[in-house]
């Protein structure tokens, strides 16, 4: 299959939709602005009602924007109809044909474009082998586990050598297990193609595991644009921070500033932070960011917050220790659990932190 890589733009993209019955107006998208790069996969990642779909169906030509420009390239696409754009869309329902073979439904988007029969059956062959799936070419989709329905969308949506692929929600309708095999799949196919992918999604997992970078989106804004490292580490806000991750947040004291870091009180313990919201001066009250990862379990007394062990959660790699303190419940990660102390449930302990894997955010 050919390479094609193409940028997608969206210049202050809004949509408002209208409820005439109640004559109110909702923004489902506001003034959205970003630039994927050719071969890039950008996840739109967010709660429902973000306006994460909304944008992939403008991208897509199902829905037209109030206002704003789309390009693909160079191509001003804005007010083109989906059969005039160069997009191939999955969506979570699978949409095949029952009445089809897998070639069948593969080879669809070839027949309309009236290509040759040895065109067509070198593609999908192509095409199925790719998703793993040419030994099933002659079998009906009602024959075909969710997984394997999936490939031959994601097949079919592919052999057509789209500019710009986009995947809405694909995997929401499988198990935990075939989901985290097809996040695989889809990557090292989109790899292989170089071709440029949105993909929409509420999964933190999916996103951060299949994105070179992410765009986080709440109430149709966006929030941040990054990779999930910069996301996962360095978020801009406390929604993004919990949006992305387990966190725990604590009220601090600004205390001043040294060299390009901020010096904090957090129970009476300086500590020296380098990740922090630049608008931050001391005096200011800040809110600490932990996550689970970057807190220490200790013994009573020997760390900043005291607790007791409610529950340890056993995941093989880590385990998860649920402490209830003065601050609520809180989960700290224990890394290579066969080479570290495991309190038991109901130990009184303590929790200390890692500054250097914490932000600290204006209150």
């Amino acid at each position: 299959m050919k390479k094609k890589q193409v940028s997608l733009r969206l210049e202050n993209v809004t949509k408002i939709f209208k409820d005439r019955k109640n004559n109110t107006e909702v923004i489902a998208v506001n003034n959205s602005t970003f630039e994927i790069k050719p071969g890039e996969l950008i996840t739109l990642l967010g709660p429902s009602g973000c306006g994460k779909t909304t944008t992939l169906r403008m991208v897509a030509g199902f829905e037209l924007p109030t206002k704003g420009k789309i390009y693909i390239g160079n191509e001003d696409v804005t007010f083109l109809p989906p059969n005039k754009r160069d997009t191939a869309t999955v969506f979570q329902s699978y949409g095949l044909f029952p009445h089809m073979t897998v070639f069948d439904n593969v080879a669809y988007g070839l027949k309309l474009r009236k290509l040759s029969r040895e065109e067509i059956e070198k593609r999908v062959f192509e095409a199925l082998e790719m998703v793993g799936l040419k030994d099933l070419a002659s079998r009906a989709p009602s024959r075909l586990s969710g997984g394997q329905q999936q490939r031959v969308a994601l097949a079919r949506s592919i052999i057509v050598e789209p500019a710009i692929l986009l995947l809405d929600e694909p995997l929401s309708n499988l198990d935990a297990l075939l989901r985290e095999q097809m996040r695989i799949e889809i990557k090292k196919i989109q790899r292989k193609l170089g071709i440029t992918a949105i993909y929409v999604t509420h999964d933190r997992v999916e996103a951060m595991s299949l994105s070179d970078r992410i765009i986080v989106m709440k109430d149709g804004k966006i929030m941040q644009i990054g990779t999930p490292v910069e996301i996962y580490e360095d978020p801009i806000s406390k929604f993004v921070a919990g949006f992305i991750g387990k966190v725990a947040f604590f009220t601090v004291d600004v205390i001043g500033k040294e060299n390009d870091n901020i010096v904090i009180d957090f129970k009476g313990r300086k500590l020296i932070m380098k990740k922090y919201d630049k608008e931050l001066n001391s005096g200011d009250k800040g809110v600490l960011m932990a996550r689970p990862e970057s807190l220490i379990l200790k013994e009573e007394k020997e760390g900043l917050i005291e607790g007791r062990i409610k529950i340890n959660v056993y995941l093989g790699n880590t385990v998860e220790s649920f402490i209830d303190t003065e601050y609520g419940e809180i989960m700290v990660q224990i890394d290579n659990p066969g080479q570290k102390k495991i309190f038991p449930e109901g130990a009184a302990v303590s929790i200390d932190i890692v500054p250097e894997l914490c932000k600290v955010f204006k209150e």
